[in-house]
């Protein structure tokens, strides 16, 4: 609202709609760019939020792990009995141990195999309080019996409670199902049993693996009681208990077994270069789209902005409106790029079990890139205008 009470024309906004097949397509071209950018960041997130989702799960404060080892899923077990040294330490509520291993597993309609990951614990002890694993209880008690994730990928075969099938050439019913997801370690999906079936299946695995025992764990776990100092308690763990083991936070940034996951992935791996390089890219492609639909409306309104040069509007003024539409743009190329990339993240979940998460955090990070791609676009897509000599335009 001007002065004298004028409305000002919304000249950005007239300039773009005039035409809606036209404008439709615009918001087309940068919600393609910004669907792009979902996907790859999408992928990129997804490896490091699946690689830490059962650290996440754990019912812990504290974990224990062979100094060795660099990540979850590397097989270095550590002696037992540092679990019972830690229970001795004041603030420390509960130790429980976590038993892994990856195994062959057959699948029952195909009769092919296919490595999966065994997750094992005392059932007595809340190491994942998991519904599925509190529901069931009393049947992973019984011998050779397992619970499978929904989650895992579709070569498994069924994924449902009652399928009889051979883990590790030995038989193995389901009797019953979690939610966990895969991950890029877990080969196609995860198992839970009882601490005492892993025993059954991984004591005596041949000359060719590691026997196992309740002498080693691979991870250990300890919940501090409450109000306890958890980095104190993380500190005097470090400094009594042996080196042959690390002590660290369970999650959060700094010196955590969740950071230190993440960190592995991120540094050990070219899949977050390939992610990051394409998310570049598809910026710069975004940057090109937007600079053809702002050059090809302010080419169809030359003459209208040659007028308005002629009556005195600045250079600035001229800028200005081609923002204000890069602005707009912007906003609603986002939404439907955002909302279809969800759809696509659900998809790839339900298709492949990894965690494809869309945070606040995310989208507003990648909001600000594509605001920053349609500005970029505009201050090149105006700069010809604002050479320009109204003179040359009207001959």
């Amino acid at each position: 609202m001007s002065i004298l009470g004028i409305k000002r024309t919304p000249l950005a906004w007239l300039n773009l709609t005039h035409d809606r097949r036209k404008f439709a397509t615009s918001m087309a071209g940068v919600g393609f760019a910004v669907l792009l950018m979902f996907l790859f960041t999408g992928f990129k997130n997804a490896l490091y939020d699946s690689q830490v989702q059962v650290i996440n799960r754990l019912n812990a404060d504290i974990v224990i792990i062979n100094r060795l080892k660099n990540n979850m899923f590397v097989p270095e077990p550590f002696a037992r009995r540092r679990l019972y040294q830690a229970r001795a330490f004041d603030g420390v509520a509960a130790t429980y141990p976590l038993y892994i291993s990856d195994v062959r597993w057959k699948n029952p309609v195909t009769q092919q195999t296919r490595p999966v990951r065994v997750l094992a614990f005392n059932l007595a002890d809340p190491v994942l309080p998991l519904p599925g694993v509190q529901a069931n209880l009393a049947a992973l008690k019984l011998p050779n019996t397992a619970l499978i994730d929904t989650r895992a990928r579709p070569e498994v075969g069924p994924r449902k409670a009652g399928v009889v099938t051979e883990l590790a050439d030995r038989q193995v019913r389901i009797v019953g199902t979690i939610s966990l997801g895969t991950d890029f370690a877990s080969g196609n999906g995860n198992l839970i049993m009882s601490d005492q079936n892993f025993l059954r299946y991984f004591a005596d695995r041949g000359p060719e693996e590691d026997e196992r025992s309740f002498a080693t764990a691979d991870i250990g776990l300890i919940k501090v009681e409450p109000g306890a100092d958890v980095d104190r308690l993380v500190q005097q763990l470090s400094e009594f208990l042996p080196n042959d083991v690390k002590v660290m936070r369970r999650s959060g940034p700094g010196n955590s077994f969740e950071a230190q996951e993440r960190d592995y992935w991120r540094e050990s791996t070219n899949i977050a270069f390939v992610f990051s390089l394409l998310t570049v890219m598809s910026f710069f492609v975004g940057i090109i789209l937007v600079y053809q639909i702002l050059y090809t409306d302010v080419a169809d309104h030359w003459s209208e902005y040659a007028t308005l040069k002629a009556m005195g509007y600045s250079n600035r003024f001229l800028l200005g409106v081609v923002i204000q539409e890069a602005v707009i743009l912007s906003v609603l190329g986002f939404i439907p790029g955002m909302l279809i990339s969800r759809l696509l993240y659900t998809g790839a979940s339900n298709a492949i079990g990894l965690v494809f998460l869309m945070t606040p955090e995310r989208i507003v990070n990648l909001y600000l890139a594509t605001f920053a791609m349609c500005l970029i676009s505009g201050a090149i897509a105006v700069r010809k205008v604002q050479s320009t000599d109204p003179a040359e335009v009207f001959g």
